[in-house]
């Protein structure tokens, strides 16, 4: 314990301190939720990636997302002026531990043994990672005295604005989103099967609908060119992509962050998992009512790294390499992602379809 800091009892302010991906992000929910019912009256802060804060427009579980950019000045003094806080937690990455203690968090809460050893010398209390599998969301929880949180339910998230969907007579006929792209290479699935698949869709009835990011217009033009079906990418803010999901019968997409944005809306979400692994970051025990299937091989051999967040943790196996360390590359895809066939992905999307009817 570091001299002249007390861990408070009943903290006030608290500040969450991370710069995580969207994905990622999203899996803090448990935690909100948890501090939420720890301290009820508590102000909570969550720093947050600029182009993830629009999510958080109506406050879930009460708190409040500052922008934050390591590499933006500006927000960076704007969450150390927010401070100071009684409480400081810290989530995935320890370097922002210093974050935290610049904000004046009297105490600092992280996962240990981060490294290199610096990014932990301001960390208070560091919680183990625990010695049996759990999914990280849920991990994450436990930075935090108390029971568990209570299983979430949609209604726990107010929906964000929007500005209003292109396609609106489109959309007004039942439609499946299908969302191809994912943060790194060794996550797509091959574009033919999505074809196969948006063919699927239509044979059930339903309108395929694309949605990506502004990088996968062309991605997804050369995947389907059918004017009929509709290529959002590159045409919505995260606030419209949550109302395309909304209204969506279901959605498929690989283990990216839009799978986790699927589960805080309840939409019915396919994931396909080949280098991650469904059991860390799939729905875990906090989102186990939600209609969330993940398509994946359990006993991938080359999923094989014992390592999250720089931490080595033994029952921990998933792949992070890319497609030019990726051991088993098939020239456009990894093995992983090719073992998942259309009947897989199909016969998913089937069974969630049924249950929505």
């Amino acid at each position: 314990m570091k001299p002249l800091r007390r861990k408070p009892l009943h903290p006030q302010r608290i500040l969450i301190a991370h710069h995580l991906l969207l994905g990622d992000t999203l899996l803090l929910t448990p935690l909100l939720a948890k501090l939420r019912t720890q301290y009820p009256r508590a102000d909570i802060m969550l720093a947050c990636p600029k182009a993830i804060v629009p999510l958080y427009a109506g406050q879930p579980f009460g708190v409040i997302a500052l922008p934050f950019d390591p590499r933006d000045l500006a927000t960076v003094r704007s969450v150390l002026r927010s401070g100071p806080y009684d409480l400081g937690i810290v989530a995935g990455d320890n370097r922002h531990s210093w974050l935290a203690l610049a904000s004046g968090c009297r105490w600092i809460i992280a996962h240990a043994n981060d490294a290199p050893a610096w990014k932990n010398w301001p960390v208070d209390e560091g919680v183990p990672y625990p010695s049996v599998p759990a999914a990280w969301a849920d991990l994450t929880t436990e930075l935090v005295p108390g029971a568990e949180p209570r299983a979430y339910h949609p209604d726990d998230w107010p929906a964000p604005p929007h500005t209003g969907l292109p396609h609106a007579d489109l959309l007004a006929q039942p439609y499946v989103v299908l969302h191809p792209g994912a943060s790194t290479a060794v996550k797509r699935w091959p574009d033919a099967r999505w074809l196969e698949l948006a063919q699927f869709v239509v044979s059930l009835g339903y309108t395929p609908v694309w949605s990506g990011g502004p990088g996968e217009v062309d991605l997804i033009r050369n995947i389907d060119p059918d004017p009929a079906h509709p290529n959002l990418a590159g045409q919505l803010g995260l606030g419209e992509l949550w109302h395309l999901f909304a209204g969506a019968k279901a959605v498929v997409c690989p283990d990216t962050g839009v799978a986790h944005l699927g589960r805080l809306i309840g939409v019915p979400t396919v994931a396909l998992f080949g280098p991650g692994n469904a059991s860390i970051h799939g729905a875990g025990r906090y989102w186990r009512t939600m209609p969330f299937v993940a398509v994946t091989i359990a006993d991938m051999p080359c999923r094989d790294q014992p390592e999250i967040f720089r931490r080595r943790v033994e029952w921990v196996r998933r792949c992070d390499r890319d497609s030019t360390t990726c051991v088993a590359w098939r020239g456009d895809h990894a093995d992983c992602m090719g073992r998942l066939s259309v009947a897989m992905v199909c016969d998913a999307l089937q069974n969630v379809l049924v249950k929505v009817q």
